[in-house]
This record gives C-alpha cells, sequence and structure tokens, in this order.
C-alpha cells in the first residue's frame, strides 16, 4: 500500500524523464539557416536540371538545324545536276544537243589526236520523216524519234555519243573507229531498226546517213559538212543506205 509521502517522488521522476527525453530546441536563427540551406539545395538542384534540359534541347535544334541544311543543300545539287543536264541534252529524245555534242566532240577529238586514233562521224537523216508527221501526225513523229535513238544506244557501244542536230537529224560520233568499220556499224544499225516497229504507231523506220573519217586539222563543222554530203548522196540514191564521205 503506496504512503501519501511517495507521490512528490513520483512526480519528480516523471518530470525528469520528461526533461530528458525532451528535443532540445535550436536557436531561431540556426533553424532559419538550416532552412535557408535546405531550399538552396532545392533550389540549386532545380536550376542544374534546368541548364542540363536546356543544353539537351539546344543540342537537338543544332542537329535538327544541320539536318535541314545537309538535306536543302541535296535538293539544290540535285536541282543544278538537273539543269546541267537539261542545257546539254534533247528533252524529246534524251540525246545529246548541239551544245553537248560540241562539249563532248571537244574531248574525243583531243583525246584523238594525242593518241593517234581515228574518230569516225555519221550524220543519220530519218527517210521521209515529213510524210510520216504529215499522215500520222506530230505524235507519231515525236515516237519515231525517241525510238530511233533507243535503238541506236542498244545497237551502239558506251563509248559512242549521239547528238540531235534538230529536226529528224542526228549525228553520231565514234572514237576509235576507222571508216570501213563505222559504215559497217551504221549498217548493222539500219538492219536493226527495220526489225523494230514504232510502239503506237507500229511503222518501221529507214534512214540514210554519210560516214566520214575527222581529219588531222580539220573542224567539226567542216566534218558535219562531208558526212552531210554523202547522206544527200544516199538520199538521192535511193535512200536507207550508207554511204562514205
Amino acid at each position: 500500500m503506496f504512503k501519501h509521502d511517495h507521490f512528490p517522488q513520483m512526480h519528480s521522476s516523471r518530470q525528469a524523464s520528461r526533461r530528458l527525453h525532451r528535443r532540445p530546441a535550436l536557436p531561431g536563427d540556426l533553424q532559419t539557416g538550416h532552412s535557408q540551406a535546405a531550399s538552396a539545395v532545392f533550389e540549386g538542384g532545380v536550376q542544374h536540371r534546368r541548364v542540363q534540359r536546356d543544353r539537351i534541347m539546344a543540342t537537338q535544334a543544332t542537329m535538327l538545324a544541320l539536318l535541314a541544311a545537309e538535306a536543302r543543300i541535296a535538293d539544290l545539287e540535285r536541282a543544278l545536276s538537273r539543269a546541267e543536264a537539261a542545257a546539254v541534252t534533247d528533252t524529246l529524245t534524251g540525246a545529246l544537243n548541239r551544245r553537248g555534242f560540241d562539249q563532248a566532240h571537244e574531248c574525243e577529238v583531243a583525246r584523238s589526236r594525242r593518241n593517234g586514233s581515228p574518230l569516225a562521224l555519221a550524220l543519220i537523216d530519218l527517210d521521209d520523216f515529213k510524210r510520216l508527221n504529215d499522215t500520222l501526225g506530230h505524235h507519231a513523229g515525236d515516237e519515231a524519234l525517241i525510238h530511233l535513238v533507243r535503238i541506236l544506244r542498244s545497237a551502239l557501244r558506251p563509248s559512242d555519243v549521239i547528238g540531235r542536230f534538230g529536226g529528224e537529224e542526228f549525228v553520231v560520233m565514234l572514237p576509235d573507229t576507222g571508216l570501213d568499220e563505222a559504215v559497217s556499224a551504221l549498217t548493222r544499225f539500219q538492219r536493226q531498226l527495220a526489225g523494230c516497229r514504232v510502239a503506237g504507231s507500229g511503222v518501221t523506220l529507214t534512214f540514210s546517213a554519210g560516214v566520214v573519217v575527222q581529219a588531222s586539222g580539220e573542224s567539226l563543222a567542216e566534218s558535219i559538212e562531208r558526212a552531210d554530203a554523202a547522206t544527200y548522196a544516199a538520199k538521192r540514191a535511193g535512200k536507207n543506205r550508207v554511204l562514205a564521205g
């Protein structure tokens, strides 16, 4: 049985226990400093992540800009290539135009003179082309020209050059080819062309041709003039033949 004089002692022990377990309070300025430091660390982390994000976004934007610039440059290069090709190519047949043929001839004649090899030229003129246009229309005439160049390309060597000089006249340049060899090549082409009908109209084509070997010191115009004279002689002789000039 408890005695009354024990209560003051128990009350005193409880107060001491509460004092021992109570966390000491920090001074006001230390509490404020701790809070500010924590806030600064948090804000610093946020700022660091923001800087990193901005850098990543800037890098991505730069890469996208570079890719766009490269794509634009590629488009411009393709457009330039098409423009350059169009400047030297006959738009209907794909053969070289006069300008393109002149450029190709300059290269080949220089090589021919340097190597001492022959350079043959053949002037091809489709027979009765005007009558074909008048009878079947200009579209059929265009298809005939396209057909001629397509068959000619399949019959000749990759090194041979085809140029359209206007209307139904074409010039073929045959590097490293003598006169007899060039006449034989054009004659074989005549037979091949006669065996292929033009799509759509179903007509067969024939041509007359004059063949020359460019002489030393002779200009392209002079060589073409000699080939033209031989072509005219082939026309007068009955067409559909190849003559040497």
